[in-house]
């Protein structure tokens, strides 16, 4: 389940009746692997994938391209994706420490707790960029990629203007994390001279959840005189068809390089739309949680402090040693009983020496890991069972994941089990979910699936409307003041003023955890400035993964965002203001709107997650 950014004209222009683009351009920015896709409005039904890009690797489709950049060595944007592997592979390593090279940052938007526009990365050589910054040189160059193919394609020049953009970020991602990615779009925007951007609105931004589209993707029928879809559900092998009904219910496991989403949906007919029965779920059980079982097992053999060392002096030879694991590590299964050769860079066993004042081969003798060997070629030889137990924890994950959702009283009568993402082609993993489920529902495998995302997330951009119901992920609401009631309020948060007894941090609920919420669906509130001459009203917004709350100050709330109302621009000559606020949850992403009740004008509304 990923996420989308759809670039559209800011709403205040005068935009003529039918669609404002031509295509929809989708880019599935992937924590291991990223690409797009499109297609264009009058051939909703085609969808094209990327160019194939030059590079890749011994083994690895590279249908798309590895999420990695360079960076000068001034901190100016140099290549991207193979590009940028292969350069700085080339570079001397006296030169290389220089450079700047990032790979799988995408997950330090999940993690990091206090996510903000001033987060930094560390690149290979140690050296901190900021977040942003990368992000945006990223989207900017998938920007021109898709621009000069799609000006390729239609032998004249494209505009952005043309295009209506979804990028696609995880359904499970909090709220910072997608105004995150929605400012790196915006970052790309202000130095777009061809579009007229008004201040921070470039283009409007939908986070989707993306597994809900996946389905789409398969194959896609209107029935025009009737007004209504068909569902159609490719099986493993793509030779037959089976037919969804109204009702049906399914999952989709969305299986990526950083995390793993699972979300339940509900075919409703006859307009075929969508219905979220269960929040969306996972965690960060994606592939490269293998590549870090492969340091810790180095860590063991060599010792963490050679590696960590040999990470920083020779980056490029460290890249070089996970891009052999990589190709390794796709050629592990269930039944293989020959070992898996991993090549060592001459730059490891030369540097180990020089560290250790004696050989690899030697380390791995004295090592107390079984199943690994050294080979007289220069490679360690890993018996499949050593590579097995490297995606053993990963997995492990993922299934009691899957086993929980399963046992919520939601998740019943599932007739399907999406399994998609670059992950989902590992045997392994395709194993263990089937020995997991027991036959309980029909387990689908589509054909590329590291491209299902990308392609359900070009239908989405062509139709945002097909998700009519999700879940909420967790409860949000507001402090307030409410009437001191001596049966139900604690002593300690009485206040009196004025002579009337007052109870502080009172949580006003605006939505529960796990409430469905109707596509459009709004909260509303109203609130009155302090004093008339006030210009501003800043409200903290706390959430809270529990649905019973009473207090801001119960366990496990906490502030997660403002909500901003600027009235500039709406004074009023009324003594008392009622500014009427509106708060949509029913989309991916949380919207408000406000209006002042007395002059009917509109207040600016916004609100940040990121500065908290």
């Amino acid at each position: 389940p990923l996420s989308s950014l759809i670039l559209q004209k800011d709403p205040d222009q005068n935009v003529p009746e039918g669609p404002s683009f031509t295509v929809v351009v989708a880019i599935d920015f992937g924590t291991t692997s990223s690409g797009y896709a499109y297609s264009f409005s009058k051939e909703p039904e085609c969808i094209h994938t990327m160019r194939r890009w030059e590079g890749g690797d011994p083994g690895v489709s590279n249908q798309k391209t590895p999420t990695t950049i360079l960076l000068t060595p001034e901190g100016k944007f140099h290549s991207f994706g193979y590009a940028a592997r292969d350069f700085y592979h080339d570079l001397d390593p006296s030169e290389s420490k220089h450079w700047l090279y990032l790979e799988k940052f995408k997950m330090k938007l999940h993690t990091t707790a206090n996510l903000s526009i001033d987060t930094d990365l560390q690149a290979a050589n140690g050296k901190k960029v900021k977040a942003l910054d990368i992000f945006a040189y990223a989207l900017q160059f998938f920007k021109e990629q898709a621009l000069k193919e799609l000006s390729d394609q239609t032998g004249s020049e494209f505009d952005n203007s043309d295009v209506r953009w979804v990028i696609t970020v995880p359904a499970i991602w909090k709220q910072p994390a997608k105004q995150f990615m929605r400012q790196a779009a915006y970052k790309v925007g202000e130095g777009d001279k061809r579009i007229n951007y008004k201040s921070g609105c470039m283009e409007r931004i939908l986070t989707l959840q993306l597994s809900t589209s996946v389905l789409l993707h398969s194959k896609e029928h209107v029935r025009r005189n009737r007004q209504s879809r068909t569902f159609l559900v490719e099986n493993v092998i793509g030779e037959l068809w089976s037919e969804l009904e109204e009702g049906d219910r399914y999952v989709v496991v969305d299986c990526g390089g950083g995390t793993v989403d699972l979300t339940v949906h509900q075919i409703r007919l006859p307009e075929g739309h969508l219905k979220e029965l269960y929040k969306a779920s996972g965690g960060p059980y994606g592939s490269i949680g293998i590549d870090y079982e492969f340091e810790k097992l180095l860590c063991k053999i060599f010792g963490p402090d050679f590696i960590d060392q040999f990470k920083i002096k020779r980056p490029a030879a460290w890249v070089d040693l996970m891009i052999a694991f990589e190709s390794r590590k796709r050629a592990a299964a269930p039944e293989r009983t020959n070992p898996l050769n991993i090549n060592l860079p001459f730059s490891f066993i030369d540097y180990y020496k020089k560290f250790r004042g004696h050989s690899v081969e030697h380390a791995l003798r004295k090592s107390n890991v079984d199943f690994v060997k050294w080979s007289s070629q220069g490679m360690l030889r890993m018996n499949p069972d050593a590579m097995n137990a490297l995606f053993k924890p990963t997995i492990d994950h993922i299934i009691q994941h899957l086993t929980e959702l399963f046992e919520k009283p939601e998740v019943c009568d599932i007739k399907f089990l999406f399994l998609v993402g670059g992950f989902a082609e590992s045997p392994l993993l395709q194993q263990a979910v089937q020995t997991m489920l027991q036959g309980r529902c029909r387990i689908i495998i589509p054909h590329d699936v590291g491209l299902t995302i990308l392609k359900g997330a070009v239908l989405f951009g062509l139709d945002p409307s097909v998700i009519k119901v999700r879940r909420s992920p967790l409860t949000y609401g507001v402090g307030v003041l409410n009437r001191f009631v001596e049966s139900k309020h604690p002593a300690e948060k009485m206040l009196v003023k004025d002579g009337t007894r007052w109870c502080t941090d009172v949580f006003d609920t605006f939505i529960t955890a796990d409430q469905s919420v109707a596509l459009g669906e709004t909260v509303k509130r109203s609130y009155t400035p302090a004093k008339p001459s006030q210009l501003v009203i800043i409200i903290n917004i706390y959430c809270a993964e529990k649905d019973d709350v009473a207090f801001i100050t119960d366990p496990g709330v906490r502030k997660c965002g403002t909500l901003r109302l600027d009235l500039t621009g709406t004074e009023s000559p009324a003594p008392r203001r009622e500014i009427q606020t509106l708060m949509q949850f029913g989309d991916t992403e949380i919207r408000a709107m406000a209006v002042d009740v007395a002059t009917s004008k509109t207040v600016r509304a916004s609100i940040d997650f990121l500065s908290n």
